[in-house]
């Protein structure tokens, strides 16, 4: 992982509601529109918050019909905690 890689994930974890996003996908794929639900924003917003997310390769995307389909990018996200965890010191083998 490079360094650009990790300043779009920290763009992308600087904002609770991205937080709170990817937190509701680590339970399974979502439509857009359930993560519409959860939220009190508009859908134009939601797109903004999810092309960041997709953006930095935190969350994946496809389109079925009119909506998106969202989900966690398990290796992205592996990568990136094994990146924090050599932040702090911890050997990996």
């Amino acid at each position: 992982m490079d360094t650009r890689d990790v300043v779009k994930i920290g763009k992308a974890l600087s904002d609770e509601n991205r937080v709170k996003i990817l937190q509701m996908l680590t339970d399974g794929e979502k439509c857009g529109c359930k993560i519409l639900e959860a939220f009190e924003i508009t859908q134009p917003t939601l797109s903004h918050h999810m092309k960041i997310l997709c953006d930095s390769g935190l969350v994946d995307a496809h389109k079925e019909g009119k909506w998106s389909h969202y989900s966690v990018n398990r290796d992205v996200v592996r990568e990136f905690g094994k990146y924090i965890s050599d932040l702090g010191g911890e050997q990996h083998e």
